[in-house]
C-alpha cells in the first residue's frame, strides 16, 4: 500500500502533482516572479499603457483643478505633489521590474547562443565528416573504371575481335584457294 499524505496525495507522485507548502519549490516561485517582472516589462512598454498613463494623469490634473475646492484630494498650489508622488512610486517600481525581466532575456539569450554553438559545432563535425568520406570515396573510386572508359574498352576488344575474324577470314579464303580440288582451287 503506498504512503499517503494528509492531504490525500501519495509521496510517489510527481512534484508537480502535490499542493501545499512540501510541493512549491523555490523555483516555482521565482519563476512566477520572473513572469510577473516579464508581464510589466511588456505591458509598460506598449502604446496602450503610455495613452492609459497619460490619461490618469490628465483626469488626475483635472479634477484637482476645475473640480470644487472641498473635493480635491491634491493641490496645484503645492505643484500637485501626490500625482508627483504617485508617478515616482510607479517609476521605481516600474525600472526594477524592467531590469530583472532584461536580464532573464539576457539568461535565456546566453542559454539560446549557447545551444546555437552546439548545434553550430555539430554541424561542422557533420559537415567535415561528410568531407571525409566523400574524399574517401573519391579517392577507391580513382582506380574503378567508368562508364566511358568501360565502352572504349569494349569498341577497342571489339575492333580487336573483327580484325581477328576479318584476318581468320582471310587466311580461310586462301588456304582454300591454295588447296588443289577445291571449289576455289585452280583448275
Amino acid at each position: 500500500m503506498m504512503a499517503r499524505s494528509p492531504r490525500g496525495v501519495s509521496f510517489d507522485a510527481p512534484r508537480s502533482l502535490r499542493t501545499g507548502v512540501l510541493g512549491r519549490g523555490p523555483h516555482q516561485s521565482r519563476d512566477r516572479f520572473g513572469r510577473f517582472t516579464e508581464w510589466v516589462a511588456r505591458k509598460m512598454g506598449t502604446p496602450a499603457f503610455l495613452l492609459g498613463l497619460s490619461l490618469f494623469c490628465a483626469a488626475w490634473l483635472a479634477w484637482n483643478t476645475l473640480a470644487p475646492i472641498s473635493m480635491r484630494f491634491d493641490s496645484a498650489a503645492n505643484g500637485f505633489t501626490a500625482l508627483t508622488l504617485m508617478l515616482s512610486l510607479q517609476a521605481s517600481y516600474a525600472a526594477p521590474l524592467i531590469l530583472l525581466a532584461q536580464n532573464r532575456q539576457d539568461d535565456r539569450d546566453r542559454v539560446q547562443i549557447e545551444q546555437d554553438r552546439q548545434r553550430a559545432e555539430r554541424n561542422l563535425a557533420d559537415t567535415e565528416y561528410l568531407a571525409r568520406e566523400i574524399v574517401a570515396l573519391r579517392m577507391a573510386l580513382d582506380g574503378v573504371a567508368t562508364r566511358d572508359v568501360l565502352r572504349q574498352e569494349l569498341r577497342t576488344l571489339l575492333e580487336e575481335l573483327d580484325q581477328r575474324d576479318a584476318t581468320k577470314a582471310a587466311s580461310e579464303h586462301q588456304n582454300d584457294q591454295e588447296r588443289p580440288g577445291t571449289a576455289g582451287g585452280a583448275q
